[in-house]
C-alpha cells in the first residue's frame, strides 16, 4: 500500500545516514589525521615564535633610551615576524591545503631612505598582526595538543580495555565504563582536532593574511589600473585610426577629387550630361572629404599630437561659428589621454553651443594649477542646458569626464547664460 503522504516515507533521512557514517568513520578518516597533524606541527613553531616576539620586545622596551640599538631590535622583530610568518602560512598550505595570502607591505615614501622604509615596515600594521598572532599562537597550540594527545591517548588505551581488561582484575561494569570512555575519546578526537584547526585557521586568516580593508582597497588599484590600461589603449587606437584615415583614406580621397576636378575643366560644355555627371561627382567628393576631415579631427586632431593643447584648441576656436576668446597656460603638457578628454569637452561644448545656446561671444580658459587641468568655458547665451536634456550631450561628457577620475561642474540658469567648469587630475 502506498503511503498517503511520500514525504513522510521513512523516519531515517539520507543526510542523517551521511551524518551517523561520518561520525562512524572519523577516527580513520584523513581529515581529522590531518587536523592533528596540523596541531602537533604548529607547537614548535608557535613555541619559538612566541620566545622570540618576547625576547626582542622586551629588548626594544629596555633599549628605547637608545634610539640606534632599539631601532635595530625593532626591525629585527619585525622581520623574525615575517620569517616565521611564512612558516606557519607554509604549515597551512602543506598539511590543510589552506593558502593564506600574505597582506601588501606598507606604503613608504619612494623617496625614503632604506633605513626609514624598514622603520615604517616594522611599526606597520601588518607586523603588529603578526606579532599578535605569534602571541596568540603558543597558548593556542599548547591547549590544542594537551586536548589531543588526552584523547586520542585515552580513546586508543580503553576502547580495547576488553582484551586485556581480565590482567587489571576489572569487574564488568567497570570494562562496559572504560570500553565507552574509550569510545567516546576515539570518536570524539577527529572532530576536537578539527575543531581547533579551524580556530586556528579563523586566527590565521585575521591576523597573517591581508584584511577586508586591504583587500578591496588592492581590488579598487587593480580596478583603477585596468581602466587607466583601458583608456589609453582606446586613445592609442584612435590615434592609430587617425593616422590611418590622414595617410590613407584621405590622402586618396584628395586625389579622387583633384582629378575629378581637371575633368570638370576640361569639358567645356557645362550641359553636356557627362560634364554635369562629372560636376556631381566632384562636389560629391570634396563634400565626403570635408565630411572626412571633421571625422578624423574629432577622433584625435594630429595637431594635439605634435603640437599639445594650445594649438588643438586654437584650431577649434577658429572653426567655431561663434566667436571664441581662448586663454591657455598650460605650462607642462599632461598625458596623452588628459589631452584627448580636454580637447573632446571643449570641442563638444562649442558644438552644444553653436547649436543651442544662441549665443555671441565664449570665453574658454585652460589652465594648469599642480597636477590639475581646469578648464573654464562660459557663454553668454540663453542658459537653462541641463544634463538630461535632448541633443545637448552632457551625460556622454561627464561620463568621459568621469573616465579619467575628472569632474564636471555646470551652472546655466535660465537667460544668464552657461558656465561649465571641467577639472581633469594630470598624468604627468
Amino acid at each position: 500500500m502506498r503511503p498517503l503522504y511520500p514525504g513522510a516515507m521513512s523516519t531515517t533521512s539520507p543526510r542523517g545516514g551521511r551524518i551517523a557514517t561520518a561520525v562512524l568513520l572519523a577516527p580513520v578518516r584523513a581529515a581529522g589525521w590531518r587536523a592533528t597533524a596540523h596541531l602537533a606541527a604548529g607547537l614548535p613553531i608557535a613555541t619559538t615564535a612566541f620566545f622570540m616576539m618576547v625576547f626582542f620586545g622586551v629588548l626594544t622596551v629596555g633599549l628605547a633610551v637608545t634610539v640606534v640599538p632599539a631601532l635595530l631590535t625593532l626591525v629585527t622583530l619585525a622581520w623574525c615576524a615575517e620569517a616565521l610568518g611564512h612558516a606557519q602560512r607554509s604549515r597551512f598550505a602543506a598539511i590543510l591545503g589552506i593558502r593564506i595570502e600574505l597582506a601588501a607591505p606598507p606604503r613608504s615614501d619612494p623617496d625614503a631612505g632604506r633605513f626609514r622604509r624598514l622603520f615604517d615596515r616594522a611599526l606597520s600594521a601588518r607586523t603588529g598582526r603578526q606579532v599578535a598572532y605569534h602571541l596568540l599562537s603558543l597558548p593556542l597550540s599548547v591547549f590544542g595538543v594537551a586536548v589531543m594527545v588526552t584523547t586520542w591517548t585515552i580513546g586508543i588505551a580503553l576502547t580495547p580495555v576488553v582484551a586485556y581488561g581480565w590482567s587489571l582484575a576489572l569487574s564488568p561494569e567497570e570494562l562496559a565504563a572504560y570500553t565507552c570512555a574509550g569510545l567516546a575519546c576515539l570518536f570524539s578526537a577527529p572532530w576536537l582536532a578539527r575543531g581547533l584547526s579551524l580556530v586556528d585557521t579563523w586566527l590565521a586568516e585575521r591576523l597573517l593574511g591581508p584584511r577586508r580593508a586591504d583587500t578591496l582597497r588592492q581590488r579598487l588599484e587593480n580596478l583603477a589600473a585596468s581602466r587607466a590600461g583601458a583608456i589609453d589603449a582606446a586613445d592609442a587606437e584612435r590615434r592609430r585610426i587617425e593616422r590611418d584615415l590622414h595617410d590613407g583614406t584621405q590622402q586618396r580621397l584628395t586625389a579622387l577629387a583633384m582629378s575629378l576636378g581637371m575633368a570638370r575643366e576640361s569639358l567645356g560644355d557645362p550641359t553636356d550630361p557627362a560634364a554635369q555627371a562629372i560636376a556631381a561627382a566632384h562636389e560629391e567628393a570634396k563634400q565626403t572629404l570635408a565630411e572626412l576631415r571633421s571625422f578624423v579631427r574629432g577622433l584625435h586632431p594630429a595637431v594635439l599630437s605634435d603640437r599639445g593643447l594650445d594649438a588643438a584648441l586654437s584650431g577649434l576656436a577658429s572653426r567655431s561659428p561663434v566667436p571664441v576668446r581662448l586663454n591657455v597656460s598650460v605650462d607642462r603638457r599632461p598625458s596623452a589621454t588628459v589631452e584627448s578628454v580636454a580637447y573632446f569637452v571643449v570641442s563638444e561644448a562649442l558644438t552644444n553651443i553653436s547649436k543651442h545656446a544662441r549665443a555671441s561671444t565664449v570665453d574658454i580658459t585652460a589652465r594648469r594649477d599642480g597636477d590639475l587641468l581646469r578648464l573654464t568655458i562660459v557663454d553668454d547665451g540663453r542658459g537653462g542646458a541641463v544634463e538630461n536634456g535632448a541633443g545637448t550631450g552632457l551625460r556622454g561628457l561627464r561620463q568621459r569626464i568621469a573616465a579619467v577620475d575628472g569632474t564636471l561642474h555646470l551652472d546655466s540658469p535660465p537667460d544668464e547664460g552657461t558656465t561649465m567648469i571641467v577639472e581633469l587630475p594630470c598624468g604627468s
